[in-house]
């Protein structure tokens, strides 16, 4: 089983690079499910409804978030209703939405999906270690295989989940940062692991915000809006394939994708399918 995860959607060129790139990798890499990190999708900063419907429209089949989840209001009247749209599930109680999701690929099979927020230099919410062991183990009664977004600042504090969850979930992904690390491995217990998956959006900026008015707040220790870029844009993603029986990870590969390359995997993909 193949299952490929989309970093940080970030603003309207990472929606469009999205648009083009996950119907070329379904095809070209025999991808099961897609998972996509949107809560950057509406111009950098939440997302709305209809932009989640439309990034459904695209072939993902689930959609994680994190402390950005909110900027939208609209969205608060939106995730009640679409359980395909993840937020932390460390949340306090009370809170719309959920932080799972039983998630099924092209072929039936079944895919836990657990979307978790860290607390180190983030909002405090509720433990997070101790949720990932509940939500894994209540997963694990319908399905082998697991796959956790873990959304948090602290490069620590991401790998001490990965060992956390090793052997109880089939891969540990961390988001929230935009910047794709390279310490992509597998765990001994069998969790596929990597610190972050990156950004899906403009690359010539600073972390999708216009390089002026992030490096301006730098400079001057002023207050700026911030704007997304627009420049060239990037895909990043992973795909982690995995034994369905035991939900054990066997292999795991970083993608980092310009348009240019995005285009001729398309193209590939139609020469593939063929007349």
């Amino acid at each position: 089983m193949n299952i490929l995860f989309i970093g940080d959607i970030f603003g309207k060129s990472g929606r469009e690079i999205a648009r083009r790139a996950i119907p070329a990798l379904v095809a070209t890499r025999g991808v099961d499910l897609v998972i996509a990190n949107v809560e950057n999708s509406a111009a950098g900063f939440g997302v709305t409804g209809d932009i989640a419907d439309t990034i459904l429209g695209y072939g993902v089949d689930v959609m994680t978030s994190g402390n950005h989840v909110w900027d939208k209001k609209e969205i608060l009247d939106y995730i009640p209703g679409q359980a395909r749209l993840l937020r932390p599930g460390n949340f306090p109680a009370g809170v719309p939405g959920r932080g799972s999701y039983l998630a099924r690929t092209r072929t039936g099979e079944p895919v836990g999906v657990l979307n978790l927020m860290g607390r180190v230099f983030m909002t405090p919410l509720d433990d997070p270690f101790a949720m990932a062991l509940r939500e894994t183990e209540a997963l694990r009664a319908k399905t082998r295989v697991i796959f956790v977004d873990f959304h948090a600042e602290a490069t620590s504090e991401k790998v001490a989940m990965g060992w956390h969850l090793d052997g109880r979930a089939t891969a540990v992904v961390g988001t929230h940062t935009h910047v794709q690390t390279a310490d992509e491995r597998i765990l001994p217990k069998g969790t596929a692991y990597l610190t972050d998956a990156g950004m899906t959006g403009p690359h010539d900026s600073i972390i999708g915000v216009t390089v002026d008015a992030a490096l301006g707040r730098f400079v001057t220790a002023m207050p700026v809006k911030f704007e997304a870029a627009t420049g060239p844009a990037r895909l990043n993603a992973v795909l982690i394939t995995a034994d369905q029986a035991s939900g054990r990870a066997t292999a795991i590969e970083r993608i980092n994708l310009s348009a240019a390359e995005v285009d001729a995997l398309a193209a590939s993909a139609v020469e593939t399918a063929g007349p």
